[in-house]
């Protein structure tokens, strides 16, 4: 049995194609019911993420009006104009990175393509210059079509004819698009994947040409991954319809096991595969024990990011409301995000992100996918991830740009407890727990591990590596201690509460026991004449609360299936209790943050965007900012999709006086080095 799907709004096939118009009423789908627990969101997109009935709301529509930018010219190349050549004129680079060249020139020679590289490893290049080189419209299969509008501005910036169809479109905006595509006008066209499964797209496809698919987000086929979309499932089908047409599938995240599956589940068996490093060596991973997260989390914003964008994940709905708000009445620019909220209010929350500097989201997983947005200088989780892949997939939204950011988590007994519950409480067969239990388990590994975090990381996705020296563990080591006493303390108290009175308990009270700790339940029970009671107070509570998460995140202690969080014996507790086994713990270390990661009272994104320049640089870099901000306010984009920050360090440390100086700057292709060159130079003159 597989997992529920859920995806409630996904897009219904279109009624007719082209121009059709769905019923009034809502899709007839509803999020699956909440369990007890706080409000935790399931492991798929919301109704933001989704295509919806082009009759029903959309988010889009209340997202800011755009005003039309410059007039867009065709980017196609000119005849015998190679790879290189374009990544030069259109998007003013000199060079590939890593497989990029290998990957372009396979798929523009006809052939399919698996492509997995990390966030920021420049996935989209694999198949925008691959489309230029080949005749036709290349069609960009995307699972979120609230960031259709945003990619389309980028590539419409760099001079590329880009469209997108889905149900935020009226009719006359679906037929221009439709019109375009016919007469082969379009170098790029984004669909979901709700629309691309039906008969209807498909026939309006074989109108036109093709020039490729790129199957962007690949790993959402995966079936018991944590963004399974079950309409990439029917991908498997553009080969059998257009066996000569390319393919990519292209993710920033896949285990072997991952890996495999796509290349199944989308018949590309026969593709040449490009693996490149999973390793984000300017991201600093951190994890600490949890206590006051939201002061935790606070004191990180307020002595290392303070004025950065930032990413702050939780679980549940009202965590992510109460941080939210604990945030922003102590001064930090903090929004909620979560399926709960209204389409409206999720389109305001994500355009200010994208839009505006020093913005902090605090989401649950519906938010962050996709987005493109590439100065996010941390990304913190106050609650444990499901999986070492989720964790991955959502640290790996900080520093797309390549400058140094914070990966943070907070992590505690409590998550633990929590998280074994909802694999026994959640619905599937045993096989489907099971896999959700050897998630969970990486995901501890990775949390108590007391070598590098990296090595740790990088190795469950088959990379080997040696220790980075930018983890925590590797610039503070935790220090191990023989835990096997305190453990078979422990494991005998929950034993005699079992045998010789029938109970069975949480932490919190095996705690108490342990510590001589006299309380009104204590009391009740009469536990304080158990032989057990005090033979652990040479531990202070902290220190068994950590004896009790480790012990659980190495399975010789388990959360019972009662629904009550209560602790009972594993199979492997024996062993401990016998002396068969030795068990090490390790002593969490006291951090505080480095000198150099301090941002003081001044702007950590500053410090950061300004590190590697002069002094003499620096009021042209502000300046270039300003401007920026600015011209992308009057357009109605991103302040990325104009320039990205290396691009305008650049123009600091150079100077340049003419048209001519500005020619081979790092992001200025020939499109915008004619909509902005101009403008560039006023700027620079002015500080000059």
């Amino acid at each position: 049995m597989r997992p529920p799907a859920g995806n409630p709004e996904a897009e219904p096939p279109p009624l007719d194609y082209p121009g059709a118009e769905a019923p009034g009423d809502e899709y007839p789908g509803a999020e699956p019911p909440l369990p007890d627990y706080p409000e935790p969101d399931y492991p798929d997109y919301d109704s933001f993420s989704f295509d919806a009935p082009s009759g029903g709301a959309s988010a889009a529509r209340s997202a800011p009006t755009r005003q039309a930018g410059p007039a867009v010219l065709r980017a196609r190349p000119a005849l015998g104009e190679d790879a290189r050549a374009v990544l030069k004129r259109v998007f003013g680079y000199d060079d590939f990175r890593g497989d990029q060249a290998a990957v372009i020139d396979h798929v523009a020679g006809g052939g399919d393509a698996v492509v997995l590289m990390p966030t920021g490893g420049g996935k989209s290049l694999c198949y925008q210059i691959p489309a230029l080189l080949r005749e036709g419209t290349g069609v960009v299969v995307s699972p979120l079509i609230a960031l259709m509008q945003d990619q389309v501005d980028a590539l419409n910036a760099v001079g590329l004819q880009a469209a997108y169809l889905n149900s935020t479109q009226d009719a006359r905006e679906r037929e221009r698009v439709e019109t375009a595509y016919l007469a082969g006008e379009l170098d790029l066209l984004y669909v979901a994947p709700e629309r691309l499964s039906s008969e209807a797209t498909k026939r309006f496809l074989d109108r036109g040409t093709i020039s490729l698919f790129a199957i962007d987000e690949a790993h959402c086929v995966s079936q018991w991954g944590h963004d399974f979309r079950p309409d990439y499932l029917g991908l498997s089908e553009l080969h059998e319809r257009w066996p000569d047409i390319p393919r990519l599938a292209l993710t920033a995240t896949a285990t072997e096991a991952t890996h495999k599956e796509i290349t199944e589940r989308l018949g590309m068996d026969r593709a040449r595969h490009f693996v490149a490093s999973f390793d984000r060596p300017n991201i600093r991973y951190r994890i600490e024990n949890k206590a006051e997260v939201r002061q935790q989390l606070l004191a990180l914003i307020r002595t290392e990011h303070a004025g950065d964008a930032g990413i702050v994940y939780g679980l549940s709905r009202k965590t992510v409301e109460q941080t939210a708000q604990f945030l922003a009445s102590n001064g930090v620019n903090a929004l909620p995000y979560h399926a709960g909220l209204d389409a409206g209010t999720r389109a305001r929350t994500q355009s200010r992100f994208l839009r505006e500097d020093g913005v902090v989201i605090v989401a649950t997983i519906a938010f962050g996918m996709g987005i493109d947005k590439p100065d996010v200088r941390f990304v913190a989780h106050i609650d444990l991830p499901k999986s070492v892949e989720g964790y991955y997939q959502e640290t790996g939204r900080a520093g797309r740009d390549g400058q140094p950011s914070t990966a943070w988590l907070a992590y505690g007994l409590q998550d633990v407890v929590q998280q074994r519950r909802m694999i026994d409480q959640s619905p599937g067969d045993v096989s489907h727990r099971r896999k959700l239990s050897a998630h969970l388990d990486a995901m501890l590994a990775l949390c108590e591990t007391v070598d590098c975090r990296r090595v740790n990381l990088l190795g469950y996705f088959g990379q080997a590596s040696t220790p980075c020296g930018n983890c925590d563990t590797c610039l503070v080591p935790p220090e191990a201690w023989d835990g096997t006493v305190p453990a078979q303390k422990l494991l005998s108290t929950v034993v005699r509460l079992q045998r010789e009175r029938n109970q069975k308990f949480g932490a919190g009270h095996l705690i108490d026991i342990l510590r001589a700790k006299k309380t009104p339940r204590v009391t009740q029970y009469g536990h304080d004449d158990l032989a057990v009671w005090g033979i652990g107070d040479d531990l202070s509570e902290q220190q068994w609360r950590g004896v009790v998460r480790q012990l659980l995140a190495k399975g010789l202690l388990a959360v019972n299936d009662d629904g009550f969080g209560t602790l009972v014996l594993a199979p492997e507790s024996a062993a401990v209790l016998s002396g068969a086994t030795r068990v090490s713990f390790r002593t969490e270390p006291e951090r505080t943050a480095s000198r150099s990661q301090r941002s003081g009272s001044g702007s950590g994104a500053r410090a950061a965007a300004t590190a590697d320049l002069s002094d003499d640089a620096v009021p042209l870099f502000e300046a270039l900012r300003a401007w920026r901000s600015a011209t992308a306010k009057e357009l109605g984009v991103p302040a990325y999709v104009i320039f990205h920050d290396a691009t305008l360090r650049e123009l600091a440390t150079r100077r340049p006086a003419a048209l001519s100086d500005i020619d081979g700057i790092p992001g200025i292709g020939q499109k915008k080095l004619d909509t902005y060159g101009e403008a560039l130079l006023e700027v620079v003159a002015g500080l000059s």
